[in-house]
């Protein structure tokens, strides 16, 4: 495969946009066009290393996943009832995107789909933070021991502006949270969760069809960009919910409408 620098630089992209309202998809292809990695192997390699941002979720919110297995009166994101939230986030984009997938891959993957979507989710962060200034003392639902199965289905419906490649998941899951009533940190929180099982899925599907593509010699690559982007997700999430609390989404949207010109331009042919 390439050299292993690129590895480490992919991993680095991943980990640091899969969690943040910023959108992976686009970053990851314009780091592959500038470091002339492109092509189907590199894709499925691209698709590999969400892996290991997902562990980074997984290992981070440990307590959260091993009380699922157990329900805990003192929390109610938990055991069988924090199972249900999770699958009810996760049903509607599973369910759209196993039905769209080929439409999704033909016809959404394209320099100006990809660069509207940029546009587009900026936008809609601009009209949430409106809205939550308007409404700033209104008490909004806090912790994710205060979400309830409607919540739960809801921020799913939003998640999936996700399958429009672009949007970004996690902008997308946090602004339907906010617009459905939680406090910021809590849907930034949730959106975290929720990306390990629609993640899992996404990622294990891609990977089901594609891993004839890698022989024994490109282990070794794949376990740099693993390893890294398990890092770089963790520091991402650590550091995002330490600025969630302190600042808006507005930042995030300048930085969307400012690389929505350079995926359209950049886009490799």
């Amino acid at each position: 495969m390439a050299p292993w620098y690129v590895a480490i630089l992919m991993g680095l992209v991943e980990g640091l946009t899969e969690f943040l309202p910023v959108s992976s998809t686009g970053h990851l292809i314009l780091a592959g066009h500038l470091l002339d990695f492109t092509g189907p192997k590199a894709e499925t390699f691209e698709i590999a290393i969400q892996l290991g941002a997902i562990l980074s979720v997984v290992v981070l919110y440990w307590h959260r996943f091993t009380g699922l297995l157990k329900t805990d009166p003192a929390r109610t994101f938990s055991g069988q009832r924090g199972i249900l939230l999770l699958f009810l986030t996760s049903l509607p984009a599973l369910g759209i995107g196993f039905l769209a997938h080929h439409a999704i891959k033909t016809h959404l993957f394209g320099p100006r789909t990809v660069a509207m979507a940029f546009v587009a989710g900026a936008l809609l962060m601009f009209v949430v933070e409106a809205r939550a200034a308007r409404q700033s003392r209104v008490r909004r639902i806090g912790g994710l021991d205060s979400l309830n199965p409607g919540l739960a289905l809801g921020i799913g419906f939003f998640q999936c502006l996700a399958l429009w490649p672009g949007f970004s998941r996690s902008g997308a899951s946090i602004m339907g949270g906010m617009l459905l009533g939680v406090d910021r940190k809590t849907a930034a929180e949730y959106s975290f969760l929720a990306a390990v099982p629609v993640m899992c899925a996404a990622v294990g599907y891609d990977l089901l069809k594609n891993w004839r593509l890698f022989d024994s010699g490109d282990l070794g690559f794949l376990a740099v960009g693993f390893v890294v982007s398990f890092f770089a997700g963790w520091a991402a999430v650590r550091g995002f919910i330490g600025l969630v609390s302190r600042m808006t989404l507005i930042p995030f949207a300048l930085y969307r409408l400012a690389m929505a010109p350079l995926i359209w331009f950049f886009w490799p042919a």
